[in-house]
């Protein structure tokens, strides 16, 4: 469990194809403080810790991972949004994160608004997953509030801290991000299907 507040960026270092899973290395100052079979998020990715060195950390991304993420277009150098697990007894700063991404989108649109930032995403709607303005959405492990909300599309609106402190700085039109849509959202559109 997550709460979408990023800890840190990290920076992919090696990339391992093995079979249909992809063993990815992370630099990070989080490397330390890691153990083997921790979870992590990565892009909002909950992933497994399954070795660590002094500055690096690998986890593995299997063939469902990489079908439904972005992962899978990971290339050496980039900036990746990192998340530990969450402690019980401690404030909720987002909202409740899986860890568990649904789908990706692409940026539509990237503005610069003298101060903040906009960015507006499309996603396939074959899934049927929702969201509604002011509520929750999950964008490469970020907790966001959704401020424009179409069928298939929304925006987000990112304060300062959060473009510098997350990857979201290196996003332009075309980027591809995971989503994790809000839970309450997707029951409802379960029981839609069964009733």
């Amino acid at each position: 469990m997550f709460t979408g507040i990023i800890e840190q960026i990290g920076m992919v270092s090696n990339l391992e194809v093995d079979s249909n899973n992809l063993h990815i290395t992370v630099k990070s100052d989080l490397a330390p403080q890691l153990k083997i079979d921790q979870s992590l998020a990565h892009n909002g990715v909950c992933l497994t810790v399954v070795k660590t060195t002094e500055d690096t950390y690998t986890v593995t991304a299997i063939k469902e991972t990489l079908d439904k993420s972005n992962l899978g277009l990971l290339q050496i150098g980039d900036l990746i949004n990192l998340e530990r697990a969450m402690i019980l007894g401690q404030r909720l700063d987002g909202h409740i994160v899986q860890g568990h991404v649904d789908q990706t989108a692409i940026c539509t649109k990237a503005e610069d608004l003298n101060g903040s930032w906009k960015y507006t995403f499309t996603y396939d709607k074959t899934p049927r997953n929702i969201t509604i303005e002011k509520g929750s959405i999950t964008v490469n492990g970020v907790s966001l509030t959704v401020v424009d909300s179409g069928v298939n599309n929304f925006s987000v609106a990112i304060i300062p801290y959060t473009y510098e402190h997350t990857n979201f700085k290196t996003f332009k039109e075309g980027t591809v991000v995971n989503l994790e849509f809000d839970m309450i959202g997707k029951y409802i559109q379960k029981l839609q299907q069964l009733y």
